[in-house]
């Protein structure tokens, strides 16, 4: 394309008239504010795992493909006036979806088909009016600079700035603003009402550029000055790839964020605005990162994250900043590159629907290709190593200098993981250090090669393998995933238990563990040791009835079957299979299997519709302790939920609610909702001591709740328990949640202390 001058740019926008950029901003607003707010709506259904998330992105980026494909159609249409007259009727008759609701006809959630239940009912509950919404910035732009061509402001590609603008301000609203001010159905009927105000927003500009066509009322809506030749396929190519691997990182940096660094439950906030801020900043006429900072920063963060990425036990606001950090510097070279080979305007809506193309395609690989090809995640390593391709490649033969930095390079990485695998190391140094050491030479390396864009990328695939075979995953048995998460079984060697303890894990967090040995395998431990307060429950339970019946929602390795005597009965309500196949179909853990000397079963899917089915005052016990990485799915912490889990005890019954997060101060909205929906909650934090073995018990916050006081009596006697203050937290609901205030409160209490 012919560049226009920076000066002349910065001019141009500051005469674009200013309905155009609202039109643009509200558009984008009411596109990202719908997303977290459906997913409020739908998502904790599905356990509010990463790939949840990740599967909604791929469906809204499908539909932004949708919605760009329309406006790349409308330009078809042989004058503005028609293009007018048929978008404002389809945003009409997408208007017939309001009020904003989640449809039932798929149902309810599917624990075996997870991703196309969930594709499904983002459909039918938002798909049309999301990709009308979206077709709003390629066909504003369009008609910006078709009405405005020889007033020296032809370069309509600032406003896309304007529109991801308005997506990232209602992206940090939503958490900050909306959810702790709005109820969920107040919620709905302002986006609603926001998307009537859109149609009368664009009607007025419709109305400006029908007028402004008036002159010559039969003009084709594509005629140009001059005749502008259309990109070519490797050009379109190169843009899908642009564009794709920026989408994919952020999928693959959120769902690493959110299970192997800090599982706050809106981790993926963060990377997607950090995501939209890129987007700004490289459509802007005068870039506040210039793309010479922007290469030389991201040389410098690739190799190190590459480095990192497979070493456990880093400092978390270490691992927050260099990720992120990367993520961002990645995207703005990828989406820099893409505004350097912008087209004329006369294909920008080619140019869009490319661009959505490769978003689409970066997304559907992590959602759907990924979890089926890998058993970890894998996609995030493999697409940091593939965004070095979007650096300047020049050509030409290695110079000596390069040469021997290659070499070096490349001849240390190698050393490191040929050395790697050897019990004695040949150094004197410590052998870990040594081998990292080794690496660090091919991370200077890459750094000195960051002008060879296709030997930097070798040199990051060769770190990337070193790295993980130096982190020596040798105690690693295996490692599964599925829809809901990556679960990976470890070993640790602890002599005062005869030697090995299994682990299971999800992300960061210890689902369980249980020990070979035939001493101690049926002894429940971590959280649920006999001197934890969900231990006490159940041993003061089995005193007092001679048979129960239990219900616990969330599996894990199973321990709670080893409380379960003769004539007990335990029904596990998990929604995910994966876990059920590991804790008891595979033998991998023995609770289930060995321990439980009463009956034992399971019921698939979302804990809060399958326990409806369940009778009225069945159970003794009812455990709610269902993580998803570190988080409890908020939506079993509502006031309709806990109602729902009171009715289905006996009189005498106890609900039991595990409250530990490392991220959300949770037993305060916990009492709130315990009181408002009519039960008596006593609370106990209790902490480790130093005289067990590792993983014997663990420290954790309980809540207990009854229908009575008097349900409670014998636990509140033993001394250990406590009510449960609400410090004047309004109580959750299906319809109001506070996350952010939770956030803030474990913040304060921790700065406090």
């Amino acid at each position: 394309m012919t560049d226009i001058p920076a000066g002349d740019r910065a001019a141009a926008a500051v005469r674009t008239p200013p309905l155009f950029v609202i039109a643009v901003f509200t558009s984008a607003a009411l596109v990202f504010m719908v997303q977290p707010m459906v997913a409020k709506l739908v998502l904790p259904l599905l356990g509010g795992s990463p790939a949840v998330w990740n599967t909604s992105m791929a469906f809204f980026q499908f539909a932004l493909l949708v919605g760009y494909g329309y406006a790349h159609f409308l330009q078809t249409l042989p004058t503005v006036r028609r293009q007018i007259i048929v978008h404002i009727a389809a945003l009409v008759i997408a208007a017939f979806v309001l009020p904003l609701r989640i449809s039932g006809l798929m149902g309810e959630p599917s624990s075996t088909a997870p991703a196309l239940w969930l594709i499904g009912v983002l459909t039918l509950s938002i798909g049309l009016p999301f990709a009308i919404l979206s077709a709003t910035a390629p066909l504003v732009q369009t008609w910006y600079a078709r009405t405005h061509m020889g007033e020296g402001s032809g370069e309509p590609y600032a406003l896309y700035a304007a529109s991801n603008l308005g997506s990232l301000l209602a992206l940090l609203a939503y958490p900050i603003l909306m959810e702790p001010l709005l109820t969920l159905q107040a919620q709905r009927f302002t986006w609603s009402a926001g998307y009537v105000g859109f149609v009368l927003i664009l009607g007025a500009l419709a109305l400006m550029v029908w007028r402004s066509t008036q002159a010559a009322p039969g003009a084709p809506a594509a005629a140009a000055p001059t005749a502008v030749a259309p990109p070519t396929l490797r050009e379109r190519l190169i843009w899908i790839a642009l564009a794709a691997i920026p989408s994919s990182l952020m999928l693959g940096v959120t769902t690493h964020l959110a299970t192997d660094v800090a599982s706050a439950p809106f981790m993926w906030v963060a990377p997607l605005a950090l995501y939209l801020v890129t987007f700004i900043i490289a459509f802007q006429p005068r870039p506040i990162i210039p793309p010479y900072w922007a290469l030389l920063l991201q040389a410098a963060a690739l190799p190190a994250t590459v480095f990192l990425l497979p070493q456990q036990g880093n400092a978390l606001a270490l691992q927050l900043v260099l990720h992120l950090g990367c993520f961002f510097l990645s995207a703005l070279v990828c989406h820099q590159a893409l505004v350097a080979r912008r087209p004329d305007p006369a294909h920008l809506t080619i140019f869009y629907l490319c661009l959505s193309i490769g978003g689409v395609v970066g997304g559907a690989f992590n959602a759907f290709v990924a979890p089926q090809a890998f058993d970890w995640v894998m996609e995030y390593p493999l697409v940091l190593v593939l965004a070095a391709l979007a650096r300047p490649w020049r050509w030409g033969r290695l110079t000596v200098w390069e040469t021997g930095v290659l070499i070096a390079g490349v001849l240390a990485t190698l050393a490191a993981v040929l050395f790697a695998g050897n019990v004695r190391d040949i150094l004197t140094f410590d052998r870990m250090l040594t081998l990292k050491t080794m690496l660090a030479v091919g991370i200077v390396s890459a750094f000195l090669l960051r002008e060879r864009g296709l030997v930097f990328t070798g040199m990051l695939a060769l770190l990337s393998v070193g790295a993980h075979v130096v982190s020596d995953p040798a105690e690693v048995i295996s490692t599964q995933r599925s829809f809901f998460g990556v679960l990976r079984q470890t070993t640790v060697q602890e002599p005062r238990l005869g030697g090995t303890i299994r682990l299971l894990a999800h992300g960061t967090t210890l689902h369980g563990a249980q020990v070979p040995d035939a001493r101690w395998r049926c002894k429940p431990m971590v959280y649920y040791a006999q001197e934890t307060p969900i231990g006490q429950v159940f041993t003061m339970s089995q005193h007092v009835h001679p048979t129960m019946r239990v219900g616990a929602v969330g599996l894990g390795t199973g321990s709670v079957a080893a409380y379960v005597r003769p004539g007990d009965h335990l029904t596990f309500f998990e929604i995910d299979p994966l876990v059920i196949d590991i804790a008891h179909a595979s033998g991998d853990f023995t609770y289930t299997t060995e321990c439980a000397r009463g009956d034992v079963d399971f019921v698939v899917g979302d804990a809060r519709l399958t326990l409806q089915k369940q009778p009225d005052a069945a159970f003794d016990i009812l455990l709610i302790d269902a993580f998803s990485s570190d988080a409890i799915p908020a939506h079993l912490m509502t006031v309709e939920a806990v109602k729902g889990f009171l009715a289905k005890l006996k009189p005498d019954g106890v609900l039991i609610l595990h409250l530990s997060n490392r991220n959300l101060e949770l037993k305060s909205p916990a009492a709130a909702v315990v009181l408002a929906a009519g039960g008596y909650p006593l609370l106990q934090e209790y902490r480790q001591g130093g005289a067990f073995p590792r993983y014997w018990e663990s420290s954790e916050d309980v809540m207990i709740v009854g229908k009575t006081r008097a349900a409670l009596a014998p636990y509140e006697a033993e001394g250990f328990w406590t009510e449960a203050p609400t410090h004047g937290v309004k109580p959750w609901t299906d319809d109001y949640t506070n996350l952010v205030g939770a956030l803030w409160r474990n913040l304060s209490a921790g700065w406090a202390r």
